[in-house]
């Protein structure tokens, strides 16, 4: 689910997202296990982030000290918003 019309034209997939960006999750365009999945990491919709690193085809994100590394299906599900 977006959250607003702007955000949902600004979007971008979290593995297109540079390495040191910081972002703000908007929508995740999976089902419900994968949102539960998510959660249970700690990673919902208006979480904050910052990109670390792309580690093979996967991605690498922090959240208030904590890293989680997701792989390249999960991170294209995960549509973010550039924070300045």
């Amino acid at each position: 689910m977006f959250t607003g019309v702007n955000e949902r034209m600004s979007s971008h997939p979290l593995s297109d997202t540079p390495v040191g960006q910081k972002v703000r999750l908007v929508a995740i365009s999976g089902g419900k296990q994968l949102s539960r999945r998510l959660l249970a990491l700690g990673l919902t919709v208006g979480s904050e982030l910052e990109v670390l690193h792309h580690r093979g085809r996967g991605v690498v994100v922090a959240k208030q000290g904590n890293r989680v590394a997701l792989g390249k299906g999960i991170a294209e599900k995960i549509h973010a918003v550039k924070l300045d």
